[in-house]
Parts: C-alpha cells; sequence; structure tokens
C-alpha cells in the first residue's frame, strides 16, 4: 500500500491530500521504486494551481530519489536494490512508491546523499538546459539571474560561474544578498523594484548582460528586457510572481533586436537522449562539487507547508519531501 498525494480539484494547497493507493505489479519496461527523497518545485505549484493540467484526483510531482524494489518485464540495466533518481514525466513523484518508465531511472554515485538530488535534480537539468541549450554560456559571458537566492537560482549561479561568466543575481530582501553571494554571484540587486537595467548598466559599463534568466515573471519580465544588450536571449522560465502581462513583439525590436525564450524544462526531459546526458552532467557537477544545494525537508504528510513556503518566498535554496 503506497501513501500518495492526490489534488482534488485545482486551486490552493487546501487541495492537496493524502491518500492510501494500491499499486498494480510494475508494467513491461516498468520499475517499482520505492521513494526516500521527493523534490519540491515550482512545476509542482503549476499543476496545483491548473496552470498545467493534472487528471482528477492526479498526483503531482516530478522527480524523486529511491530504491528499485521490483521490475516488470524486458527491463535491462537496473536491478532490485538499484539505488536511482528520476525526473520528468509521466508525472506522479508525491507518493511513498510508484511504477515508472525504467528509461526515467538514473543510476546515482555512492557519494550524492538522497536529499541532494532530490533538491537538485530538476533544477539542475533546467540549469543546464540554460547554459548549453538556450544560450552557450562561457568565459566572458555576463547573466543575469532572478532569485539568486533560490533554489534553480543558485545553481544556476554558481554553474555559470564555474564556466567563467560575470553572474549578476537579483534577490527580494537584503537577507538574502549574503546567500547569492555565497553562490557566486559577482553582484547583487536588492528588490523587485529597484531599476534593474540602470543597475545593470552600471555593472557593464553600459553593455548589458548577454543573457538573462527570468523565473519571477509578473512585471519583471518587462523589466528585465531593458538590461539585456542587443542580440541577446531573454529566457522566460516560470511566474513565481505571478502571470506574464501580454508582451509587445515591438518590445524586442527591431530597436533592441532581443530573442525572447520560453523553455520547458518537461519538454526538455521528454527527449530521452537530452535528458540522460543532462542528468549526467549534472551528477558529475554535484560529485566535483561545481553545484551544491541546501535542501529543507517536510514530511510527506506536510505537503501543503511545504509548497506554501516555496510559493510565498519564506524559503531558500530546495525543498523536497519525506515519504
Amino acid at each position: 500500500m503506497a501513501v500518495i498525494v492526490r489534488l482534488k480539484a485545482p486551486g490552493g494547497v487546501e487541495q492537496l491530500e493524502l491518500a492510501d493507493a494500491d499499486l498494480p505489479p510494475p508494467g513491461r519496461g516498468e520499475v517499482r521504486l520505492r521513494q526516500t527523497a521527493i523534490g519540491v518545485n515550482f512545476i509542482d505549484i503549476y499543476q496545483r494551481m491548473g496552470l498545467y493540467s493534472l487528471p482528477p484526483a492526479g498526483i503531482p510531482g516530478v522527480e524523486a530519489v529511491g530504491i528499485v524494489a521490483a521490475l516488470g518485464a524486458e527491463v535491462a540495466g537496473l536491478d532490485v536494490g538499484d539505488r536511482v533518481a528520476y525526473a520528468g514525466a509521466p508525472v506522479g513523484a508525491y507518493a511513498s512508491e510508484r511504477n515508472l518508465p525504467a528509461w526515467r531511472c538514473v543510476k546515482l554515485p555512492d557519494a550524492i546523499p538522497d536529499e541532494a538530488v532530490a533538491a537538485a535534480l530538476v533544477k539542475g537539468i533546467t540549469a543546464d538546459m540554460l547554459l548549453t541549450r538556450v544560450f552557450p554560456v562561457g568565459r566572458g559571458t555576463a547573466v543575469l539571474v532572478h532569485s539568486a537566492a533560490g533554489g534553480l537560482g543558485q545553481l544556476l549561479t554558481r554553474w555559470a560561474g564555474s564556466l567563467g561568466a560575470t553572474v549578476i543575481g537579483t534577490v527580494g530582501s537584503s537577507a538574502k544578498v549574503e546567500i547569492a553571494r555565497a553562490a557566486g554571484a559577482h553582484h547583487v540587486i536588492v528588490g523587485r523594484d529597484a531599476d534593474f537595467a540602470a543597475a545593470v548598466a552600471d555593472f557593464t559599463a553600459g553593455r548589458g548582460v548577454d543573457v538573462a534568466y527570468d523565473g519571477v515573471g509578473g512585471t519583471v519580465l518587462q523589466k528585465t528586457l531593458g538590461c539585456v544588450r542587443p542580440f541577446g536571449v531573454v529566457a522566460s522560465i516560470g511566474q513565481s510572481a505571478g502571470p506574464i502581462p501580454l508582451l509587445d513583439v515591438n518590445d524586442l525590436g527591431p530597436r533592441r533586436s532581443l530573442m525572447l525564450a520560453r523553455p520547458s524544462v518537461m519538454g526538455y526531459m521528454n527527449d530521452a537522449g537530452a535528458y540522460r546526458r543532462s542528468a549526467e552532467r549534472v551528477l558529475a557537477a554535484m560529485t566535483e562539487g561545481v553545484l551544491r544545494l541546501t535542501g529543507r525537508a517536510y514530511e510527506l504528510r506536510d505537503v501543503a507547508l511545504a509548497q506554501a513556503d516555496l510559493e510565498t518566498g519564506r524559503t531558500t535554496g530546495a525543498l523536497y519531501l519525506k515519504p
């Protein structure tokens, strides 16, 4: 009998409820996973709110770590007892046990704790996608990272810095400045109402950054456009502060000559080859100490509190659930 978190209906955290569920044996090409740590991401909140739809009584969640408990037919390369992680579809990670496609499972090195992987795999793959596929970041690149004290923000900042980039981070309050600096931000802008463009111009001698990553949404995206050099890239990767107002294409060019990306990490991870290569790069970076992220633990029964804390910005770093 598995313990699951299901969504009664789209809405607030009160729509999340704990329940018991009988699992069928794993099917062809599937494994049964006994989960030890479950990542909590903004994607999960978007699922709960209905921005990304779930089926009736669906189970949110897109990443976890666990032990292989049973194998379905035609599964190769995995054994019962293997310690693995996964990220991506099919959703349903908020559970003590689950069945999932075997190809999603990535074996873990002994050096990385379960909690560290659960806190960082989806965010790490997102960072890898942004730093390689969306815009190739390297030595001399100037980047702007919004919410640099958050889970994804810290990983982006650390990884971009390790590649030789100059990182400008923004944070919502002065209490988060040192967190962003500890992650490697060279400059930090404080406050959602700050004049980002003016500050970035000061830090870059008027040039602007090459690429900006905005997971805040709301009115921040419009302000971010003024921070990027001509022919640079703005990557809109979320809306933690609310829906993004309609954007006029003339805000991008021709005067500014900007490129706007709206990449989906879920879409990226649906490509099996890209997913496995990216996951391997993330795990290698974690093993080498390039990527480090502190996680905050919640019991599975406290999932509503975990999502509320993430949604309201009461946390820094990453969150994970313990079944």
